[in-house]
């Protein structure tokens, strides 16, 4: 603690000022000339930014530390970071917009019939399989909508399905290094192989996929969470909502190829974005290719044409999912209000304004702004009112890209970065070494104590420390800082931390990773208001399930190995 001083206590504090207004955002309105009553809101987007400006002014920290932030150190760079998730992320989410998850959930519902109990356990699977290859982000875009959608036609209380689902997609995220940002830091900062971590992560995934639909099928054995029989009359049209085979074809080829070149080429140690950038870009070039082709055959409509008017919001929306359960499921006219107040009931929140859709579009996106403009005049008027025609004519021209573009993981970038910067902060004020003293007197540097500590920390700090993505990158450093650490107690706190920082995410505050606050966001936005007390209370029993068995595992690999 010699080294610590009244710099390295404000940039501690400082660091954790902006965690709290990561999980709790403030918002409040002010008024600005020309632009009128704005709210602006201080959360995962600005708050670590105004950290990092404060101290800067305070000269806590410096342009060395901000640059290390952003090019990286101790082999972890930031950049390749984020160059591979947004590349990953446009080819999964453009798959998505195929409706090829869609598709494949309506398969998996067709051969669960109407045996609840078999069809939870089959949605399970599903959606632990193909987050394993694309991540849990396009599952919770496509994912949770259509259990909001399927729950509300079939009228099953939701919440025992979407906390499934909300598990299965960020457990299943820890098997390839690719699933989860978190991954990748590990693998940069420990300097794992690609193809090892996958053979270190896959037996811990197996033992906490089991944990965790064990905790989850006890705590909702009710009939009232999941019924014995559904209320389904017919076969949902499988077809009907695979909008484009032709690309769907084509996109899980390429993604499939991209993912096995950057596991082979990871032995030669090649940057993964030089691998995932151009296989993202051939994407691109694809979509824009296939979408002109159809508009200029007429397989799209064309701007200005008339669209059928729909029955109901949701008609407007994801007219072919929710037609086909309609047709299915023999889904009344007022489906939309009892739904809502059952899934009320089961939230115990105050019922949605009538007037409010229950279903607006799911590809409608996560808004990341920190402010929105609520009363005032419009700046621009004619050039706003243009570049909307522009728009508009872009994304009937090509909407597989236009439809894509609102829904990747922009905010990741800023927000990343800056927990990059802040914990550089605290290396360069000497917190970093502290905490590496600590790790070596509590674990004696050795291996089993390691695990344990490591992976609790490891789930405790996803809630406390701005996402899994904060807390990796702290515990990363601090355990590559520790002296005369050996190398089987360094492996070890990388496997250790892998498993933690994934399934730490199913955990107790939705800020615990960046999935949580975005399937928070689509729940809010289709009427169904999660609280933070609701989403802990569930959670508790499979986080500690996970935890106890994925580091059990762990410890098994590691004394096997070591």
């Amino acid at each position: 603690m010699s080294n610590i001083d009244r710099f390295s206590i404000v940039t501690l504090i400082f660091f954790f000022i902006s965690t709290i207004f990561v999980i709790h955002p403030y918002s409040f309105h002010v008024r600005l000339p020309w632009i009128g009553r704005t709210r602006l809101t201080i959360g995962l987007m600005t708050a670590p930014i105004i950290a990092i400006a404060i101290l800067w002014a305070a000269q806590c920290l410096g342009p060395t530390q901000i640059r290390d932030g952003i090019v990286g150190t101790d082999s972890i760079k930031p950049y390749n970071i984020l160059i591979l998730f947004i590349s990953l992320a446009y080819m999964a989410i453009t798959l998505d917009v195929t409706g090829i998850l869609q598709a494949a959930a309506f398969w998996v519902s067709n051969k669960g019939g109407d045996n609840g109990r078999k069809l939870y356990f089959y949605f399970y699977l599903l959606l632990t399989g193909i987050s394993m290859v694309v991540g849990n982000d396009p599952v919770i875009l496509s994912g949770t909508a259509f259990l909001v959608y399927y729950t509300a036609a079939t009228n099953l209380e939701p919440i025992a399905w979407l906390i499934s689902e909300f598990a299965a997609a960020n457990t299943a995220s820890m098997v390839l290094f690719v699933g989860n940002p978190t991954n990748v830091v590990i693998c940069e900062g420990f300097q794992v192989n690609n193809a090892a971590f996958t053979a270190y992560t896959i037996l811990p995934f197996l033992a906490c996929s089991i944990a965790c639909f064990a905790a989850l099928a006890f705590q909702f054995r009710d009939s009232k969470h999941v019924p014995p029989k559904l209320n389904i009359t017919g076969q949902l049209d499988v077809r009907a909502v695979l909008r484009d085979p032709v690309s769907a074809c084509f996109g899980s080829l390429l993604l499939g190829t991209c993912l096995v070149l950057v596991i082979v080429l990871s032995f030669l140690h090649v940057d993964v974005w030089k691998i995932t950038l151009p296989f993202a870009g051939a994407k691109f070039i694809f979509d824009l290719s296939w979408d002109h082709y159809r508009f200029k055959t007429g397989r799209l409509h064309h701007p200005g044409e008339e669209k059928h008017e729909a029955e109901d919001p949701a008609e407007d929306t994801d007219e072919p999912m929710v037609s086909a359960l309609k047709r299915a499921m023999s889904m009344p006219n007022d489906m939309e209000q009892s739904a809502i107040s059952s899934l009320t009931a089961v939230t115990r929140s105050e019922q949605p304004n009538k007037s409010e859709k229950t279903f607006p579009h799911l590809s409608s996106p996560v808004s990341t702004s920190s402010t929105s403009v609520s009363t005032g005049p419009r700046l621009f008027p004619k050039q706003r009112e243009r570049f909307h025609d522009i728009h508009r004519a872009l994304s009937a021209h090509f909407p597989t890209f236009f439809t894509a573009l609102p829904r990747l993981p922009f905010g990741l970038i800023p927000f990343a970065f800056s927990q990059f910067i802040l914990i550089e902060a605290l290396s360069h004020q000497g917190w970093i070494d502290v905490f590496a003293s600590w790790l070596v007197k509590a674990t004696h540097r050795q291996m089993i104590p390691t695990i344990w500590i490591i992976g609790v920390l490891g789930v405790i700090l996803c809630n406390i420390a701005g996402t899994n993505i904060g807390a990796t990158i702290l515990l990363t450093k601090v355990v590559r800082a520790a002296p005369d650490f050996p190398v089987s107690s360094t492996r070890a706190a990388a496997i250790a931390l892998a498993v933690a920082s994934n399934v730490g995410a199913v955990s107790f505050t939705f800020s615990a990773s960046l999935a949580g606050l975005l399937w928070k966001t689509i729940l809010g936005d289709k009427g169904i208001p999660i609280k933070q007390t609701t989403f802990a209370f569930w959670n508790l029993l499979p986080i500690l399930m996970m935890t106890g068995v994925g580091l059990a595992i762990v410890t098994a690999e590691m004394k096997v190995l070591y």
